[in-house]
């Protein structure tokens, strides 16, 4: 049983889909999680699947997309306004592209309140082709309407469950590299690593959700800092592809593989389940 310190712990869920999302894997991970957790960090949060699940009472929550962490920064302190805002979209193409194109007047963009561009980001990821939160290299969102029937713009009771989870917790949100979060743990913390992954083929490499990518000198980079956690006694958790040079690099430590289904290529015929490995330094 997970132990952390929240009493009455409430029934957040993920608010945005997000690549690689873990809320599939929750139930695989359960016993790979230390069996106490009181203060974690989250460097590569995204869709927060195991944030929520765990729901500890001191987090430190971070991410390379400042416009994601300011999304949860405006759910934390302006949930009733953001709820509001929402009402106002419509499931429709013209007014999809319309709130897609506002980035590209970064004057225009800049004008805009926090909650109504979390709003944006919201309705975005919910009407957008595959609800996936994906930019061109400029920064700017450029998935396509998705023609969905029914997508759930405005999900009141999980946004104020969300809400109410980050006003009970202490929680420390930022948006940088994940280095410089790392080096200000304290021992005690756990760490989980849900980093871009390593692509397991030329075609499969996604790294859309913010501008640049994440080659394998930074998977290396990602791997070194995983070993100076270890020299400070503090327990990491990472998640990766299966890939023979992911294994390589973290050969010292546990390594477990687990299944998931991945459905983000574009190809119906190439989703399916694929490897990844859980990689530990603890029993």
């Amino acid at each position: 049983m997970k132990k952390n310190l929240l009493v009455a712990p409430v029934l957040a869920a993920p608010v945005l889909k997000w690549v690689g999302g873990k809320r599939q894997l929750l139930e695989t991970y359960n016993p790979l999680f230390p069996h106490q957790i009181t203060s974690y960090c989250e460097p590569f949060v995204g869709g927060g699947a195991v944030l929520f699940h765990l729901q500890p009472s001191i987090a430190y929550v971070n991410d390379i997309n400042s416009d994601l962490i300011a999304v949860y920064t405006v759910i934390r302190d302006n949930v009733e306004e953001l709820v509001e805002e929402l009402k106002q979209y419509r499931n429709e193409p013209e007014f999809f592209y319309s709130v897609r194109d506002w980035d590209r007047n970064q004057d225009k963009y800049a004008s805009l309140s926090e909650v109504q561009k979390a709003a944006r980001i919201l309705y975005l990821n919910k009407t957008c082709y595959n609800g996936l939160y994906r930019v061109n290299n400029a920064g700017e969102f450029n998935a396509p309407f998705g023609h969905y029937k029914n997508p759930n713009i405005v999900n009141e009771p999980v946004l104020r469950a969300v809400s109410t989870y980050f006003n009970s917790a202490t929680i420390h949100f930022s948006a940088g590299d994940y280095a410089e979060v790392l080096t200000k743990i304290k021992k005690g913390t756990f760490v989980y690593l849900d980093p871009p992954y390593d692509p397991i083929s030329t075609t499969s490499n996604f790294t859309g959700y913010s501008k640049g990518g994440f080659s394998r000198a930074d998977q290396i980079r990602l791997r070194k800092s995983c070993d100076e956690l270890d020299k400070r006694g503090i327990k990491f958790m990472l998640s990766n592809s299966a890939t023979d040079f992911i294994k390589e690099q973290y050969a010292a430590y546990n390594i477990t593989i687990v299944h998931a289904k991945r459905a983000i290529n574009s190809v119906a015929s190439k989703r399916g389940d694929v490897d990844e490995v859980v990689i530990r330094n603890y029993e």
